[in-house]
């Protein structure tokens, strides 16, 4: 899984056979430290591996410094166009930076850029997205294609290269689903570069899992990717638990897992809000649990034998059952607090 190269970001490993992380990016005012602290304590408990902040002045670099004091998750700094911006990330302390080295003015920039992280071990991703490729490249190819995405990437590794850095990470960024998982697929080929996969600018929660679902879950389902973010216009809160949601129904990540059938005319329960209640219930469960909400025989303990525990909608009454066992028939009412008791007994104090 993955890719050959590895970097590490502070303590986390991106690369080289290391677990593919979560990551996510505040829209806080990075300069307000009160709240952007807040929120990427927030991330943090959601389960987020690595967070960013954007830079676009000297006193959002200078906050990084104070924001790490609290952070048990590695900080990356997003730079656009200034490459002092950079160096004074770099300076406060960023365990990463983000750069375009074509828009950060020039190879003589970046590579002062690639000077200060190689001095102070400090890895560089290499952000390409479909609108910020050259003039050159797009000419080349007509256009934003796959292909011209690649050269991209490739023209800014070689300008880090050139100034003896390659402590990189890449991504290739679109928000077309086909174009990305192109690129990233010619990437993945090419080269041994850990991959930071993601949807760009994929829309709103809904769209956005969408699209990020089909455009990463196919790539990691490939063997390809290292870190991930999910872009939603949503709270950065909602990204983390869709990235790991996403690396979850691949098996790339341990957790409670929620099985729960379609509706049907053949359903006993109210099944959908009941679904909705486990799922907030569970939702702090540990280890690998997963629980089935099943809504009639049909459907029950023999579709999904596969969980751990599960409840299933019958005639006037619900069954509980533990590995395709039915452990008992209890009243619909009580269906969910009698299956959060066998949970409790079985796997003690949740």
């Amino acid at each position: 899984m993955g890719s050959l190269k590895k970097i590490t970001v502070r303590t986390v490993e991106i690369g080289g056979g290391a677990p593919v992380t979560v990551q996510s990016m505040t829209n806080t005012k990075t300069s307000d430290i009160t709240e952007t602290a807040a929120q990427i304590k927030r991330l943090e408990e959601r389960g987020c591996d690595i967070v960013r902040v954007a830079v676009p002045d000297m006193k959002s670099a200078d906050a990084i410094s104070r924001l790490k004091e609290n952070m048990g998750v590695p900080l990356v700094a997003d730079v656009h166009f200034d490459y002092r911006l950079a160096l004074r990330a770099a300076e406060a302390g960023a365990d990463k930076i983000r750069i375009n080295p074509g828009n950060i003015g020039g190879e003589e920039k970046a590579g002062a850029v690639a000077a200060i992280c190689a001095v102070k071990g400090i890895p560089i991703r290499i952000g390409v997205n479909g609108g910020s490729i050259s003039a050159a490249i797009l000419a080349k190819h007509g256009g934003v294609t796959p292909e011209a995405m690649y050269d991209s990437a490739m023209e800014h590794i070689g300008m880090l290269n050139r100034h003896d850095f390659d402590d990189i990470c890449v991504s290739v960024k679109s928000s077309s689903v086909p174009m990305t998982i192109a690129a990233y697929r010619i990437l993945s080929e090419r080269t041994d570069y850990p991959l930071h996969l993601g949807v760009t600018e994929a829309g709103t929660e809904y769209m956005g899992l969408v699209k990020s679902c089909v455009g990463v879950g196919a790539l990691l389902a490939e063997g390809i990717g290292d870190t991930i973010r999910v872009s939603l216009t949503a709270p950065p809160e909602r990204e983390v638990e869709a990235g790991i949601a996403i690396l979850k129904s691949l098996g790339l990540r341990k957790g409670f897992e929620l099985i729960s059938c379609p509706t049907c005319g053949r359903c006993g329960i109210d099944l959908i809000p009941i679904a909705l209640e486990v799922e907030k219930r569970a939702a702090g469960l540990k280890g690998d649990l997963s629980i089935a909400v099943m809504g009639c025989a049909v459907n029950g303990p023999g579709e999904a034998s596969r969980a751990d525990y599960g409840i299933a909608g019958g005639v006037g009454e619900g069954v509980l059952f533990k590995k395709g066992e039915i452990t008992g028939k209890v009243p619909m009412e009580r269906l969910v607090e009698e299956l959060f008791s066998l949970i409790e007994s079985e796997e003690g104090k949740i």
